[in-house]
């Protein structure tokens, strides 16, 4: 019996499924690994811009029968709608069984506010110009499927995986100050609301980081994306984390810095499960 990690939230977004460049089995591999009390989709979880009848592999099916399945076994899911997945807006504030449609939500955690959406509000280009944003989605798409024959090649000749998309966006001066900006807008507006965290995806840029201005301080957090990255964001013992799995893997949830007023249940379940793993390692 394989043991899964129990988290309170486990944050995705970005995984595009319908596209040559989702990681559906990367996903599915992850959320066979964890048990939350809630699954936050935090959108373009379902490309629908880009979706065709002629491309919707059976690993993507099992990525969502795997999410209703978890919604049927108590998770509370929360799907907040993307661009990508702006379809689903007409359903918002919509929910089925254990699955709610939103277009953001607040929630409370361990006293403090955090404040969950996709983040495509405040990009300009996709509310200026549509079509070209579409038209991009389509060129990001060709660039990925071609970046998995790099990877294929790279992986045969035991050479470390290369993202061509990440080292364009980093490359560009103007890619850079677009993500700066985004970031200092949202978290300047979380501030302003008084929220405590601020969690988004939509650039597929992974990230935590406390921002600060003379109104006071938010935290920022970006869940990354399942077609470059491969991350997810993690709430457990009042603290949160990045996800990655090429680098995690099914890692369990290991304490790493200084954490004040654990519950001791909670404290020795995250043992049990360190020493099952460890136990079963060895065999």
């Amino acid at each position: 019996m394989k043991i899964k990690r129990k988290i309170e939230i486990a944050v995705i977004s970005d995984v595009h499924l319908g596209t040559y460049g989702c990681h559906a089995k990367h996903l599915l591999t992850y959320l066979n690994s964890i048990e939350p009390k809630k699954l936050v989709l935090n959108g373009d979880i379902i490309d629908i811009w880009q979706f065709s009848k002629r491309y919707f592999p059976k690993s993507h099916m099992k990525v969502i029968k795997k999410i209703m399945s978890m919604a049927s076994n108590g998770v509370e899911v929360i799907y907040i709608t993307g661009n990508h997945d702006e379809m689903l807006r007409k359903f918002s504030n919509t929910t089925i069984g254990n699955i709610s449609i939103v277009d953001k939500v607040v929630l409370e955690l361990d006293g403090k506010k955090a404040w969950f959406f996709h983040g495509d509000v405040f990009d300009v280009s996709i509310q200026n110009a549509k079509f070209l944003a579409k038209l991009g989605g389509y060129g990001y798409d060709l660039l990925t499927v071609l970046n998995r024959c790099v990877n294929w090649y790279l992986e045969k000749c035991g050479k470390e995986r290369y993202s061509l998309s990440k080292k364009i966006k980093n490359g560009v001066k103007g890619a850079v100050k677009y993500i700066n900006d985004f970031e200092s807008v949202i978290s300047d507006i979380a501030i302003e609301n008084e929220y405590d965290y601020v969690i988004c995806g939509h650039i597929h840029q992974p990230k935590i980081e406390y921002r600060e201005n003379k109104h006071g301080k938010t935290m920022y957090l970006n869940s990354g994306d399942w077609v470059e990255n491969f991350t997810a964001l993690e709430y457990q013992f009042k603290r949160w984390k990045i996800y990655n799995f090429n680098k995690d893997k099914l890692a369990p949830f290991i304490i790493d810095e200084e954490v004040e007023n654990i519950e001791l249940k909670d404290l020795i379940a995250a043992i049990t499960i360190v020493d099952h793993v460890k136990e079963k390692a060895k065999i």
